[in-house]
């Protein structure tokens, strides 16, 4: 056969004239004939949007490779000319042009083949038969025939099969249409199973898109499981892209004793495009009917959140319940920005009532704070206010912490030639509800506290010498004379009079923080590592201050760890500075793997011995660790070790000389399997306050189905705080959770039950409680 170009007179005589592939960017050739048209042709079909907007991150790993078509390959890139192939061209009429065998047609990203293709110059109809195919960077499909007019900007395509590139989406559609911003596509359905094994099907009579506007609407849908139809709905709209629209979300259903059947129905309204609310109806079998709102802002440096929950007349309760949470942030430069978070609840057993979780039920204190902050180089400041509302009913209002109205603080750290050095300033107003005129109310007062501090480090790769001198002075103006009398409410010394209403305190705070670097190559597990010792001394010394005429507003002993061992004082607060005369004794090893740098141990011990007894102390102290009479702290040992990629242990141990008793330890040992099968094991103990095991667990089982539980034991009440157990069962596009849950709902042990059931159809929805949510928060190392 002859070759001809098709631009020349002969090639436009000859019916079946080979044209080989030419740029349709070039001069000549096939470009002003056919090959135009059919780029408008691909414009216009491939211009018809994927029926199903992106979805949220899945995990697909049951479903093995992407479905996808036999024909899909890479794409053109966007830089590349368009291009024109086909085994015959028809170009001798003056009006129809037609290609016919193997038609390919690309241009920047999308491809277009049909065996012919046809396009009448006169009314700018065109056509495409016999398997025409469609790619782009977002949807593949297939149809039997394709037909339109471009002038009308008319597209038509009938048995059209199509898959969503990337996502794992697909169906078939017995027509679309699209003319302009509008298509139509009729007899439509939607999965993410694979087509040969369809557990949940979306169909719908019509589905119309209007591109413009970004709107879609279905009629007469209907979703199966399996071939169970299980939800018809004859009206839905719905957002063809991230612009937001008014309509309902997805509802949730669960259970438990204390509230009877919980069903939600979100509603989300789409106010503004810089604002929008979510109400959340909500029947509670046992209370009633509930309100929740979730009402959002966003300006240009700003945002705004309020959530809110309303349950008047509580059927168990007899009264109105409700919690009110509003959050806002502002920044004004780079440096300074302000930030609120205001919080509240009708009583003090709403968390108990309505919190998910055994962390939210056990809140005492609920904070609330709004403040101004600023940050730049080498200085911080804030200005702020802090209130606190009691939620727990064992705890009366007289307890609760001092409100702060307001804290200003500010902070400076600077370098200049080898030497450290700042201050720590802060004032503060403390008040308190009870602020009355009894002996046992909580009157209120002023305090300043500075501190600034000078630093002259010597730093080597050996390692370093950090001095470090400061000087902390801390005054008040209480609002009256101080007593306390013998009241459990009081929290200072019993039967103590404050006659002085300034009181300060002054004193030096001295420090030598100490410690040497050694390094050596070794091997652990039969892996090359690099193991590092680190001997540190930290001495500190403190003098002694009276301080038994300075009340106590936000000072508390705080928690001894090994973190304790280099603080400069053991008092939270500034209304007590620890006196010390001391040295901290600690050694901290680690290996690591020299292919990677990944650690696989670490181990540290540490203790403080004592020169002096330490004579500043809280009122009723029982703390062991701070005992005047002791010559050494407790011994703080910690350890984590990374046996391989399965097997992980921690350990922390408190252990006290004076008594020989342990003090605190903590236990953790963890095991994940390469099939997702997890096991977690941790003990706790405090001496006097608690001691725990805890267990939780993920068993598969023939690779679908996986066990998951929890029991969390309290030894020394002898008591469950928490047990759950469950399935869940997982397919390629479909999982179910089912859970069942036995946990403490408040101080008076109490106990509740609460059923979970969730079903998600993968890429498209979630129903019932999330059950999912639930254990990435209750189980260490879970995932879906």
């Amino acid at each position: 056969m002859t070759t001809m170009p098709c631009s020349t007179p002969a090639a436009s005589s000859a019916l079946h004239t080979h044209c080989p592939p030419v740029s349709l960017a070039a001069p000549g050739g096939c470009r002003d004939l056919v090959g135009k048209r059919l780029a408008w042709l691909i414009a216009a079909l491939l211009a018809s949007p994927s029926v199903m907007a992106a979805e949220a991150p899945t995990d697909w790993q049951l479903c093995g490779p992407r479905i996808s078509f036999p024909w899909e390959t890479s794409l053109p890139a966007d830089a590349e000319p368009p291009s024109l192939n086909a085994e015959r061209f028809d170009v001798s009429g003056k009006d129809l042009y037609r290609a016919e065998g193997d038609v390919e047609l690309t241009q920047a990203g999308q491809r277009l083949r049909a065996d012919r293709a046809e396009y009448r110059h006169s009314s700018s109809d065109f056509s495409a038969e016999g398997q025409v195919q469609l790619q782009d960077a977002s949807v593949a499909l297939q149809a039997g025939r394709a037909s339109g007019n471009l002038n009308a900007e008319r597209t038509e395509l009938e048995q059209v099969d199509y898959r969503l590139i990337g996502l794992r989406g697909n169906g078939q559609a017995e027509r679309l249409r699209r003319e302009g911003e509008t298509s139509v596509l009729d007899m439509l359905s939607y999965t993410t199973c694979n087509s040969d094994d369809q557990q949940w099907l979306l169909r719908a009579k019509s589905l119309k898109l209007d591109h413009q506007n970004g709107v879609g609407v279905a009629r007469n849908a209907s979703l199966r499981i399996g071939s169970v139809p299980v939800l018809w709905l004859p009206y839905a709209r719905f957002p063809l892209n991230d612009d937001r629209k008014t309509g309902l979300l997805y509802p949730s259903i669960g259970y438990a004793d204390d509230t009877g059947i919980d069903i939600r129905q979100p509603i989300y309204l789409n106010l503004a495009p810089n604002y929008d609310a979510t109400l959340t109806p909500r029947i509670l079998g046992r209370r009633g009917a509930m309100l929740g709102l979730e009402l959002r802002h966003l300006g240009e440096s700003s945002s705004s959140q309020i959530d809110g929950d309303w349950l008047p007349d509580d059927d168990l309760t007899g009264r109105d319940r409700g919690s009110l949470r509003i959050r806002h942030s502002d920044r004004y430069s780079p440096h300074w920005a302000f930030n609120a978070d205001l919080n509240h609840v009708s009583d003090d057993r709403y968390f108990e009532d309505f919190g998910d979780s055994l962390s939210t039920r056990a809140t005492s204190l609920l904070q609330s704070q709004a403040g101004l902050f600023g940050r730049g180089i080498g200085w911080q400041a804030s200005l702020e206010a802090r209130d606190w509302e009691v939620t727990d009913p064992i705890i009366s209002d007289r307890s609760a912490p001092y409100r702060q109205l307001p804290r200003a603080r500010y902070s400076l750290n600077r370098w200049t030639s080898g030497l450290h050095y700042g201050a720590d300033l802060e004032a503060v107003r403390f008040e308190h509800e009870f602020d009355g005129g009894s002996v046992n109310d909580r009157p209120g007062a002023s305090r300043y506290d500075l501190q600034p501090w000078l630093e002259l480090p010597l730093e080597r790769a050996f390692g370093y010498l950090k001095p470090r001198l400061a000087w902390r002075h801390t005054g008040y103006s209480l609002d009256r004379g101080w007593r306390c009398e013998e009241t459990p409410d009081c929290g200072f010394a019993s039967g103590r009079v404050f006659d002085d209403r300034s009181p300060t305190r002054s004193t030096a705070i001295a420090s030598l923080d100490a410690a040497l670097n050694f390094e050596r190559d070794t091997d652990l597990f039969g892996t090359a590592m690099l193991n590092t010792l680190q001997p540190r001394l930290y001495y500190l010394h403190v003098p002694y201050e009276d301080q038994t005429d300075i009340p106590l507003f936000d000072t508390d002993e705080l928690t001894f760890g090994y973190d304790s061992l280099f603080r400069t004082n053991r008092f939270s607060g500034a209304d007590r500075q620890g006196d010390a005369d001391q040295l901290t004794i600690a050694v901290t090893s680690r290996w690591f793997e020299q292919a990677n740098g990944r650690e696989r141990l670490a181990l540290s011990l540490g203790q403080i011995r004592y020169f002096d007894d330490r004579r500043v102390t809280l009122p009723n102290s029982s703390q062991p660790s701070y005992r005047s009479d002791a010559d050494g702290s407790d011994y703080i040992a910690t350890a984590d070790l990374v046996f391989n990629q399965h097997w992980r242990l921690g350990l922390g141990y408190q252990w006290n000389p004076q008594i020989d008793r342990t003090t605190v330890s903590g236990t953790r040992l963890s095991w994940r399997g390469d099939n997702g099968a997890l096991a977690n094991l941790s003990y706790r103990y405090r001496r006097t306050e608690l001691e725990q095991l805890d267990g939780s667990f993920i068993v598969p089982i023939q690779g679908q189905w996986r066990l998951v539980g929890r029991w969390n034991y309290s030894l020394l009440d002898r008591s469950t705080l928490e047990a759950f157990g469950g399935f869940e069962w997982q397919d390629c596009c479909i999982a179910v959770r089912v859970l069942s849950r036995h946990y403490v709902r408040n101080r008076e042990g109490e106990k509740n039950n609460a059923l979970f059931f969730e079903l998600e159809l993968k890429g498209l929805a979630s129903f019932g409680r999330d059950a999912a949510d639930f254990l990435e928060r209750a189980m260490l190392g879970y995932s879906r």
